[in-house]
């Protein structure tokens, strides 16, 4: 195998890692293993010159041997990983023993990297939901193009920390499996389906985000009944007990209207979850002949106000300065009350013009 050295080395923390076969399992490690920076694959192997995972090798610039035991014998190894399907190579890693080197096969491996194609199938799927949501915003707001590369952005950071986190979580416990798959079958099943529920809570996880993206009210523009899904979602997820209230009638909004003011209740809970450390937020919409007021109260920790707006970077860290910019993107105005120990107050007000107040909302 010709050795070389990769361009970038990776951190000294990093898990060597060594691939045996790059068909479609071996594919679809790479293609995750690859972009991760706690991992170093450190060389690949596979006999058939043909295949689909070898383009992908050379391309990240991945050693590749014919020969296995070639990667067996490199110094820097942690963890071999065998999707190559070969009994015979199966046999001789079972009786391979190496103090500090883990290895995963068979029906393990299978699983692991099954997981992995999972992942990104989802992936796949949040990015069609991304880009979707991406056109209905161009639709409605042209103006804020800008806003809407920040939201897309800060939506897809969520979608893969949240992601990456659980399927980090489903390795372990399959390295867990490995210890046990001999000493304790009994055992190895059981880790086998906390690792199946942790896998269904990162799809439920998934699937909340999607939904937070583009409610299917959206396609009626109903503003209630989007908050409402919404708030009952949250609460479930984050177990921050909701409360709502409303008066007067959506269909005197423009559908504009109604989709900011659910963006900017999203990034207020999306604070509330994230900095307030609150047991309870309460949402009130008045929806008035003249006036639209939308209040969200939390008993979060708060803070000052004072020193954070005179600050961006925290300004603009707490979420306030894109609830502020919202706000004055349909005309109106966000005014937020907050003292450490007592919560936080957000008031959001948009004027009503005589054509909007007049119609049932169409534009």
């Amino acid at each position: 195998m010709k050795r070389r050295q990769a361009k970038k080395r990776g951190p000294a923390a990093a898990t060597h890692v060594a691939i045996i076969g790059t068909g479609h399992g071996g594919t679809a490690l790479m293609e995750i293993l690859a972009k991760d920076p706690l991992v170093q694959i450190v060389g690949v192997a596979e006999v058939d010159p043909r295949a689909a995972g070898l383009p992908l090798a050379r391309r990240l610039g991945i050693p590749v041997t014919r020969d296995y035991r070639e990667l067996l014998a490199m110094e820097h190894l942690d963890l071999v990983i065998d999707v190559s399907g070969n009994d015979q190579v199966g046999q001789v890693l079972q009786d391979f023993h190496r103090m500090g080197v883990a290895v995963i096969g068979g029906p393990s491996a299978k699983f692991m990297w099954q997981l992995i194609e999972a992942r990104i199938r989802a992936t796949a799927e949040i990015e069609k939901t991304l880009n979707k949501y991406q056109s209905l915003y161009r639709l409605y707001v042209k103006e804020a193009g800008a806003a809407v590369t920040e939201e897309r952005t800060r939506i897809a950071c969520e979608i893969h920390d949240g992601l990456v986190q659980n399927l980090a979580g489903v390795n372990f416990k399959l390295d867990h499996c490995h210890e046990l798959i001999r000493k304790d079958p009994k055992a190895c099943q059981a880790v086998l389906r906390e690792t199946k529920a942790h896998l269904k809570m990162a799809i439920q996880e998934a699937r909340q985000v999607i939904f937070n993206l583009r409610p299917v009210q959206y396609d009626k523009l109903e503003l209630i009944p989007a908050l409402t899904n919404y708030l009952k979602s949250y609460e479930t997820q984050y177990h921050i007990k909701t409360a709502f209230s409303m008066a007067g009638d959506e269909k005197t909004l423009f559908p504009k209207t109604k989709i900011f003011l659910f963006r900017i209740i999203q990034e207020a809970l999306s604070n509330v979850q994230k900095h307030a450390k609150a047991d309870r937020v309460a949402v009130q919409l008045e929806i008035g002949h003249d006036v639209l007021i939308a209040t969200i109260t939390d008993t979060g920790v708060g803070f000052e106000m004072e020193g954070i707006s005179r600050d961006p970077e925290k300004w603009d860290h707490f979420g306030l300065q894109s609830i502020v910019e919202r706000a004055r993107l349909v005309g109106g105005d966000a005014k937020i009350d907050s003292r450490k120990g007592r919560g936080t107050k957000i008031v959001i007000e948009v004027p009503l013009t005589k054509k909007e107040a007049a119609r049932d909302g169409t534009n």
